[in-house]
């Protein structure tokens, strides 16, 4: 029998309760019901365990830490590195054994105590001027601090988590002392202080404020499927800079089982239907990411953009350095 407290739990985070629960796993999610339904969907025709996604953009962590071991959700997915391990830092998660995770993830891409599994990738690249960069001018993140670009980048918030992980991994390339002064060099770059999100940056090219813009290679995919966006993403192209002594920096998207998980057997089938072939596909097309799996083929338009070397930095890496990397941000005032 399911109690009363519960029930009501479930019902703040936005997860529906019909009858005694049999088989189903809950999620917390910071990417869309939306953008999840496609695996969910065909989880459930697989298995016939139902899954039920409440969406909390932001504050996955403390509500899990709040419900303590009353917490519905049986699983988290978040949509980088910094979020995924602030809830295992925070004692939210379990680890999970499981064969298909960790024979079918890579290394890099996952947590060495298995608390954690990437199941999709994105890179951080440049946003470029089709008309006013010419093609294959910028090669490295090292060189966007070089002066030939001041006033004509733009960027949103430095300690935003995506560009937290660009910093961590400017830091495990080169050392704390090299990352922030790349990180004034950019500053004094800047073509405006830095504001709005990823796909901002993209309409400020369009309208002419600046030249070239750091962002997630997926938000490509979403403007071009919003009428208005679609001509502020044609003004621009994709270009996949790499660390002068690396590849292209990535960060991913997880998913965690929780500590409190009430349905552990069917949260793990559905963290291992995540990385199966077919999911994969699905699941990274939805999103215009890229499969973790190896050997799993990117969706046509993801694959248009262009073929680069990924960054092997580990995200453990990442996660370790963040906190360095948001002092040094604050130290160089970067946000103005």
């Amino acid at each position: 029998m399911i109690s009363n407290l519960r029930i009501a739990t479930l019902a703040l985070a936005g997860i529906s309760l019909a009858g005694p629960a049999l088989a189903e796993v809950n999620i917390y999610s910071q990417r869309q019901p939306q953008l999840l339904a496609p695996i969910t969907e065909a989880f459930t025709e697989t298995t016939g365990i139902d899954v039920n996604v409440a969406y909390l953009p932001e504050g996955l962590t403390e509500r899990l830490l709040a419900e303590g071991d009353r917490s519905p959700a049986d699983i988290i997915m978040t949509v980088d590195i910094a979020r995924i391990s602030r809830a295992v830092e925070a004692g939210v998660t379990q680890p999970v054994n499981s064969d298909a995770l960790t024979e079918n993830i890579p290394a890099a891409f996952r947590d060495p105590g298995n608390e954690w599994f990437g199941v999709t990738t994105r890179a951080r690249i440049v946003y470029a001027s089709k008309t006013r960069v010419p093609d294959g001018a910028v090669t490295t993140y090292e060189d966007l601090a070089d002066p030939k670009w001041r006033g004509r980048i733009c960027t949103r918030s430095g300690t935003h988590p995506y560009n937290l992980a660009l910093m961590s991994a400017m830091i495990v390339h080169h050392g704390a002392e090299y990352a922030k002064d790349w990180a004034a060099g950019l500053k004094a770059n800047l073509a405006r202080k830095p504001q709005g999100n990823d796909r901002a940056q993209v309409k400020a090219i369009w309208a002419g404020e600046c030249d070239i813009s750091l962002g997630n290679t997926y938000y490509m995919g979403e403007m071009l499927e919003d009428p208005e966006q679609a001509e502020w993403a044609k003004s621009v192209r994709i270009e996949f800079p790499e660390f002068e002594n690396g590849g292209t920096h990535m960060n991913i998207s997880a998913v965690a089982m929780t500590a409190a998980a009430p349905h552990p057997e069917d949260a793990k089938r559905f963290m291992e239907f995540l990385v199966s072939p077919e999911a994969q596909e699905v699941y990274a097309e939805a999103n215009y990411e890229f499969p973790v799996r190896p050997g799993v083929p990117r969706s046509d338009l993801v694959a248009s953009w262009g073929a680069f070397t990924p960054d092997d930095v580990n995200m453990m890496d990442l996660a370790e350095q963040r906190p360095v990397a948001l002092r040094l941000m604050e130290e160089v005032g970067f946000d103005g």
